[in-house]
């Protein structure tokens, strides 16, 4: 009787993969793509099994298998990030958030984090993780610009309310933030220091844009498959003491996790592996991408935010549409053309504009990971231009130019891996 609906959801995945890995420019700037030796680990029997605890620790049996593979993820995780302790199981960056916001955030302490117009992240907003903990949060001062914190105010923001914690870390991030230059005051504050590295994991493990744990934080939290290379999942790494990494470690499991969706696990194992291999190749080229389709945008006709710092140290650019329709509106005219983005609130813009923000937020870490470079870069500003500033429709045409852009680089699918071999 059902069947007929089996086969509509069949269709609709094929029609799903074609569309989005080979027909359109995706640019959303919390995505990326695995590798096909990633996902070939996918839907493994992995998928109907529980592993509650630790490796080797486990409350079933039956375990062995994941046991091996999660312990390895966890030691190359140490390795690539240079700490000691690593935390794999967390199903996404949102709950590795709330894990370490749980274990270190009392009732009503003080926090200091970056707010949803200054490129927060929702898990940080009273609305979010952070708010079922705390409802003091405080806000880091902007400068001028709208993109950097203020130093000389954040530390007399910090002397002055005395946080638990401060969160760095953002979803419109487009810039390092202080932590070297805030670390001596969070040290005589008594105020630890979190990272919230969800966007940029993948440039740090590729040694660009910033080192937190060598800066001063205490604690990196992390999406494994935005500038990562690997399956939706979070992870948690850190130097803490034992004591501290406990109480991490239980509010983890049993805490938020049961059930860690193991079929998951051993991509993240390749993504790695991929990122130990080739790493600061990719993030150095995403950077040069970043940087490349700014300065396009901006000839193209568009307004690029923070021109005067050289638009982005990072995977993201920020541009202010307001004056052609707003962000919402020149989002859905791209898609309907096949390049990919979201709208973003920018510094300029109250909460309540949320529904057609001033801004779009575009990343270029997929389309870097799928073979693009720089000459790509310039040829995205013009499909974009002609498509928002003179009204054409560029579908076929945006087809024909992802065609030439399907096979996963940065990875061991193909000659790279011959090469890394050698």
């Amino acid at each position: 009787m059902f069947e007929s609906q089996v086969a509509e959801a069949e269709r609709i995945v094929k029609d799903q993969n074609r569309w989005r890995l080979t027909e359109t420019v995706n640019l959303i700037a919390s995505e990326n793509a695995m590798s096909r030796r990633a996902r070939a680990l996918l839907g493994s029997d992995f998928a109907h099994r529980y592993a509650e605890g630790h490796p080797g620790e486990r409350y079933y049996e039956g375990t062995q298998n994941i046991d091996r593979i999660e312990s390895t993820a966890k030691d190359l995780m140490k390795r690539l990030f240079g700490c000691s302790q690593a935390e794999v199981r967390c199903l996404s960056g949102t709950n590795a958030n709330e894990s370490v916001f749980s274990s270190l955030v009392g009732f009503n302490d003080v926090v200091i984090v970056s707010s949803v117009p200054g490129g927060g992240h929702i898990s940080h907003q009273r609305m979010g993780a952070m708010g079922k903990y705390t409802k003091n949060i405080l806000f880091f001062p902007l400068a001028d610009d709208g993109y950097h914190i203020d130093v000389s105010k954040a530390k007399d923001l910090i002397r002055a309310a005395r946080p638990t914690v401060v969160v760095f870390g953002k979803s419109l991030f487009l810039f390092p933030d202080p932590v070297a230059e805030l670390k001596e005051v969070c040290a005589e504050t008594k105020t630890r220091i979190v990272y919230d590295g969800a966007h940029v994991l993948g440039l740090i493990a590729g040694k660009k844009f910033q080192d937190p744990l060598k800066e001063g934080a205490e604690i990196l939290l992390g999406s494994t498959h935005k500038t990562f290379f690997g399956s939706q999942r979070g992870v948690i790494l850190s130097n803490v003491g034992p004591d501290d990494w406990k109480k991490i470690d239980k509010s983890v499991f049993p805490g938020s996790h049961s059930n860690h969706h193991l079929d998951t696990i051993p991509p993240l194992l390749v993504a790695v592996c991929e990122m130990l291999e080739f790493g600061e190749a990719y993030a150095s080229q995403v950077c040069r991408n970043a940087k490349v389709l700014a300065s396009a945008l901006e000839k193209a006709g568009f307004s690029v935010e923070a021109k005067a710092f050289g638009y982005t140290e990072s995977h993201q650019v920020a541009v202010n549409v307001r004056a052609i329709g707003g962000g919402a509106a020149v989002a859905k005219r791209l898609a309907q053309s096949g390049i990919i983005l979201n709208n973003n609130l920018l510094p300029i813009d109250p909460k309540k504009a949320l529904a057609n923000p001033s801004g779009l937020r575009i990343g270029v870490q997929e389309m870097t990971r799928f073979g693009m470079k720089e000459p790509e870069m310039e040829r995205i500003a013009g499909l974009m231009g002609d498509c928002v500033l003179r009204n054409r429709d560029l579908g076929d045409e945006v087809k024909k130019f992802r065609a030439g852009f399907t096979e996963v680089r940065y990875s061991f699918d193909g000659e790279e891996a011959g090469k890394a071999r050698s």
